[in-house]
């Protein structure tokens, strides 16, 4: 697709995905959306062939951004095309944001319901889709209202519906508001749960770009891929991949938390090194706090330290160090907070998520729980630390029927690596070292 581009390109915006969110309170309207520049990408869409929007979107490298990294244009293009290619066809936003420390995609809900709907609507009109879901997490109350309101404004003025905009493109959207499973992260799962089934994942073969949704094509991708569809069709791949600062396209939407000056949400350049978010973006350590080590993607990922700080946020540079970008939402964890107590919360948290349909994740998760819990307490044995490991390697990729397990135990492995002293402490000194000691007597003034 040739995109036609200023030379000025210091014009072009350096943070797409929230240029349209400003200090107005109705930002997230139509009207507001639109005076700044809001649809422009999609009307250009509509002005070219649909082999030649998706040759732009893979041209632009655009990953998934929902955690896997998986090359967006390359996803779509295994969607069958072609006047014999079976209707009606589906595409989904995975809006369920149920990874612990993430909430980056809540930012996207709420402040810019209608860059969601521009992207499906390219999405839809790339891959000649009918019919797009919004598969949202329940309890974002205001995000869910917001884009209610501006589906009905879409609607309104023929930017859903029948012949959008006179260009013979038909096509609608559907909010699903999700009963609150973790399993629904992982995509069909998340198609059983929008089919009214069990939300379990499915044997893959066929996948779902193939047999989806009611066995019909469909295409699931995350809130934050969807929202730089306008700006790759605005400014075109090019600029898309100027903006990244090593290997991976494009902006993202980081985030920090734990004890940090500046807890929040920053959009930077993909590869922005893992120091500079910690220690520029988010303020540095609390006063009084150090840094002892930090899940650099979520809570399903591996425990990176401060002699990472130097590792681009790019998804191949972080698997070189043995973790994952995931979410891109830095958990930090300080040297006086217990970090089998960290595990331990996490590891519990994903056992109550399993959807019980493998062993290591069904019944390796709560035995997991179990052991750390044990360790908490200081009634732990050194032989428990290695029945730990064990498990992490029961739930290691390809021993599972999907991602869940093998995501669970990496913080659990990662912790036995770097802070096995702690795990150690806690067995030879019958008690967590973190805790203030409990004293038996007590004195009365």
């Amino acid at each position: 697709m040739n995109t036609e581009q200023s030379s000025e390109q210091s014009t072009y915006p350096s943070k797409p995905l929230t240029r349209f969110i400003t200090d107005k309170a109705n930002c997230w309207q139509l009207k507001e959306y639109q005076d700044l520049g809001g649809y422009d990408g999609f009307k250009r869409a509509l002005t070219v062939s649909r082999a030649a929007v998706l040759d732009e979107i893979k041209a632009s490298n655009l990953r998934g951004r929902g955690g896997a990294g998986f090359p967006t244009g390359l996803k779509w293009s295994f969607v069958p095309q072609g006047d014999d290619a079976p209707h009606p066809k589906y595409l989904i936003v995975n809006a369920d944001e149920m990874e612990p420390g993430a909430f980056k995609d809540r930012l996207l809900l709420e402040k810019t319901p209608h860059q969601i709907i521009e992207g499906l609507l390219i999405g839809g009109y790339t891959l000649d889709a009918d019919i797009g879901y919004i598969f949202i997490r329940g309890d974002y109350y205001s995000a869910i209202q917001h884009i209610e309101i501006a589906l009905q404004e879409c609607y309104d003025n023929n930017l859903l519906g029948k012949d959008i905009l006179g260009s013979g493109f038909n096509f609608e959207i559907h909010i699903h508001t999700s009963a609150g499973r973790y399993i629904c992260g992982e995509e069909t799962a998340l198609i059983n749960a929008l089919e009214g089934k069990r939300a379990i994942p499915r044997a893959k073969p066929p996948f779902p770009q193939v047999a989806g949704l009611w066995g019909k094509p469909t295409i699931v991708n995350n809130v934050e891929t969807f929202c730089n569809l306008p700006h790759i069709l605005n400014f075109g791949a090019d600029w898309f991949k100027s903006l990244g600062r090593f290997k991976d396209a494009g902006t993202k939407i980081f985030g920090v938390s734990g004890r940090v000056k500046n807890p929040g949400l920053w959009e930077l350049p993909m590869g922005t090194p893992i120091g500079e978010i910690i220690e520029h973006y988010a303020g540095g350590m609390s006063d009084g706090y150090k840094l002892k080590g930090y899940l650099p993607g979520g809570g399903s990922t591996d425990f990176l330290l401060a002699k990472h700080f130097d590792t681009p946020m790019d998804y191949d540079e972080i698997g070189k160090q043995r973790s994952r970008m995931g979410t891109g939402t830095i958990i930090v964890l300080d040297d006086k907070y217990c970090p089998v107590a960290m595990v331990l919360n996490l590891v519990k948290f994903f056992a109550q998520e399993s959807c019980g349909w493998c062993t290591p994740c069904r019944d390796g998760l709560p035995w997991a729980a179990v052991l750390l819990e044990k360790i908490e307490q200081g009634k732990g044995e050194l032989a428990d630390i290695k029945q730990l490991e064990d498990l992490c390697k029961f739930a290691a990729p390809g021993n599972t029927f999907c991602a869940l397990a093998p995501g669970a135990v990496e913080p659990l492995q990662s912790a036995l690596n770097y802070f096995r002293d702690d795990f150690e402490k806690h067995i030879t000194q019958k008690s967590c070292p973190y805790c203030e000691p409990i004293h038996s007597e007590t004195t009365h003034d």
